[in-house]
């Protein structure tokens, strides 16, 4: 190996463990609240009782007058006022990554990788600093929305494991992508769930001081901490001035679908966006599934977590990187999509542990051939100068997917049930399956196939 094969070699190296991290820290930050919304809502709600009533006040009074008619539990101990409120902060979460993938995606276009990666993930540790000391319930929102805004860098991420693979690699380096996925996905629960344990509470009384959930707050600062110090040490900088686009950012991009160029990437984004719904939903209800169908206790959630973060680690890091070459990008994320609504289905109908078990083992299969083979279909679509602008663009339909899904899913199972919900969400997934038939598996000349 020449010395120049080395040096691209430790500048891949590098390129996939920063954005490894910051995958994946994005994933912890996502989740790592999951298991805190119940007690985040009786927190601030004595705390905003106790100053004399507040907005949390009135939102919990608005909701009990209707959260009767909404569903058909008589569970004394289930509140539905607590998945509204759930729903609301990760909405908000997902709808400022809606707006802010696209951008940070385009000015990485202009200006590079590094410094855009190095902007946000600085706004990520604010963010969680703020978190640490939300003695108030505004303060928490506050930490919320630079979350928001700043996690939206995964675009940036996803365009650097671009710039450093060559187009047939593609696959196998989005695969390594989801492994980050997988592996947030079963910390950020279990950290929001262990930390919790620890009441860090000044009891001042003060807008910023320290909570019961600070020290969740102060693990994940310390992450994000730890992620922004490792980019500006040890991140190349993998867009080159050369192949920068010089009219990027020039006009934001929020809602671009229809101003992408190209009809292959237009059609992932839809497809993406669609799929979306259907699994965001059924994550943000498995939860309430599991409570309603085993009486599971929220220290008992982890279980569930566990099996699909291990799944997808397992799926992408090894069948999706050793069998994409040979049966394609397409090929797979249609399996995906069919396996999906068959196990969407399943646990429309399936009462026993053992079965419900094997249906989300199956929907998390599903989820692993999807995401990966998706990003890189958008990824393989795009000409250089717009990498980073169209993965904005297929990460926002994604956003935009994780803030309508949840609220739809919740007030569907709890108007209608959860078989209806899930069955629904399987022939949800047909028009994803449609609209992927029309996409084209993207072909490489042997050049490439070499790289």
């Amino acid at each position: 190996m020449s010395e120049e094969e080395k040096a691209s070699a430790r500048r891949k190296r590098s390129t996939f463990g920063v954005v490894f991290l910051t995958i994946f820290m994005d994933m912890v930050g996502f989740s790592v609240i999951f298991p805190l919304f119940p007690a985040m809502l009786d927190h601030y709600l004595q705390a905003q009782e106790t100053a004399g009533g507040g907005v949390l006040t009135a939102f919990v009074d608005s909701v009990e007058g209707t959260s009767r008619e909404m569903g058909e539990y008589d569970n004394k101990s289930f509140r539905i006022e607590t998945v509204i409120f759930g729903g609301i902060l990760g909405s908000l979460y997902a709808i400022l990554q809606f707006f802010f993938a696209p951008i940070w995606g385009r000015l990485s276009d202009k200006f590079g990788r590094k410094p855009i990666l190095f902007l946000t993930l600085g706004g990520t540790c604010l963010g969680y600093l703020f978190w640490v000391f939300s003695g108030s319930f505004w303060v928490l929102v506050l930490s919320r929305v630079l979350g928001g805004v700043f996690s939206g860098n995964i675009s940036v991420a996803t365009a650097s494991i671009a710039d450093v693979t060559s187009r047939e690699s593609r696959s196998k380096g989005m695969a390594f992508v989801g492994v980050a996925f997988g592996l947030g996905f079963i910390l950020g629960p279990a950290l929001g769930s262990w930390a919790s344990n620890y009441d860090l509470s000044t009891n001042v009384g003060g807008v910023f001081e320290l909570n019961k959930f600070s020290l969740a707050a102060i693990l994940s600062f310390g992450l994000a901490l730890f992620n922004w110090i490792w980019l500006a040490l040890r991140f190349p900088e993998t867009l080159p001035p050369e192949k920068r686009n010089e009219a990027a950012g020039s006009r934001p991009a929020i809602f671009q679908f229809g101003k992408v160029s190209n009809f292959a990437v237009r059609k992932t984004c839809l497809s993406y966006l669609f799929y979306m719904i259907s699994f965001s939903g059924m994550e943000f209800t498995l939860t309430f599934l599991a409570f309603e169908r085993f009486s599971y206790l929220p220290s008992e959630m982890w279980k569930l977590f566990l099996l699909i973060g291990v799944t997808l680690i397992l799926a992408q890091g090894f069948f999706v990187r050793r069998f994409v070459g040979p049966l394609g990008e397409k090929r797979l994320a249609l399996a995906g999509m069919f396996i999906g609504a068959f196990a969407f289905a399943m646990v429309a109908t399936v009462h026993g542990e053992f079965l419900f078990y094997l249906a989300l083992f199956l929907m998390s299969t599903g989820v692993a051939f999807i995401s990966p083979t998706l990003t890189a279909l958008t990824s393989l679509h795009s000409e250089e100068s717009d990498q980073g602008f169209n993965l904005g663009v297929f990460r926002s339909s994604g956003s935009m997917a994780r803030a309508c899904g949840p609220l739809l899913a919740g007030l569907i199972y709890f108007k209608y049930g959860s078989s209806f919900a899930y069955m629904l969400g399987a022939i949800f997934l047909m028009i994803p399956i449609f609209i992927l038939l029309k996409i084209p598996q993207p072909k490489f000349d042997e050049r490439e196939k070499n790289a």
